[in-house]
């Protein structure tokens, strides 16, 4: 779907269906230097199972125009905007890495326009390695390097992939080839920088992998204290990049959350 939101072009994937007023709407977020296409198992399933689907690409990112955000607050209202231009009053937000802070934000400047949140592969605060950041802003191909080897779990290059005919490795580093100079470095920054300062009530769930290295699971425990009723599903043998890594199971984790 086509759309404008502050004024500018965007594009939010909805499996092919139209909107529906009389249907509950998933919004997925991805995280930094990435795009809707992250969720493509996960957002596909909702999309025909009942569900409006809408799978952005934030500004900078995908198809969606530019310039990159620069701060997960002006993300979360952003996200706002979008729901007032497919006139969605109230959503579910699905959020991966930079996208959970995003989600996070939006449920608490935002609370009556979130009903429920997933959060996958989160850390608060989502502190990124100096090294990382360095190499993103200077625009250099390390960090698209750090960013897919630290985004998968150790075992990754050494087996198949749980979605035939896709290369996890070779997937995440197509993606970032495209993104316009200083667009992941916006999204790294902002991850870094961030501060959740209000409250969120909403139901909340935790989808954590065992093996990730840039948001271990130890890492999302003071959010997971903060959040009242929150629940917590791991995906044993999956790193950072749980929607190719461990696919079914956090699909399953989501239908199982998101049932009526």
């Amino acid at each position: 779907m086509k759309l404008e939101a502050d004024g500018k072009a965007a594009f939010a994937y909805t499996a092919n269906h139209a909107l529906d007023a009389g249907k509950p709407t998933a919004v997925f977020i991805h995280g930094a230097g990435l795009d809707h296409s992250w969720f493509g198992l996960q957002s596909r399933y909702f999309g025909y199972h009942g569900w409006n689907v809408l799978a952005l690409d934030l500004p900078g990112h995908g198809r969606s125009a530019g310039p990159a955000l620069t701060s997960i607050g002006v993300m979360a209202d952003w996200v706002v905007k979008v729901l007032d231009a497919t006139k969605v009053q109230r959503a579910t937000l699905v959020g991966h890495s930079m996208g959970t802070l995003v989600a996070l934000e939006c449920a608490a400047r935002h609370p009556q326009r979130v009903e429920r949140m997933a959060l996958i592969a989160v850390a608060y605060p989502m502190k990124v390695a100096e090294p990382f950041l360095e190499a993103a802003k200077r625009n250099v191909y390390d960090a698209f390097d750090m960013h897919t080897i630290w985004g998968h779990a150790p075992q990754v290059p050494l087996g198949g992939n749980p979605n035939p005919g896709m290369w996890m490795y070779g997937d995440t580093q197509a993606r970032l080839e495209r993104l316009a100079p200083g667009v992941l470095y916006a999204g790294l920054k902002a991850s870094n920088d961030y501060v959740l300062t209000g409250e969120v009530k909403c139901p909340t769930l935790f989808i954590l992998g065992k093996r990730d290295v840039m948001t271990p699971p130890r890492a999302a425990q003071a959010l997971q204290e903060r959040i009242p009723g929150a629940k917590t599903v791991v995906a044993n043998f999956s790193g950072h990049s749980l929607m190719a890594e461990a696919p079914d199971a956090t699909l399953d984790a989501l239908i199982e959350f998101l049932r009526p």
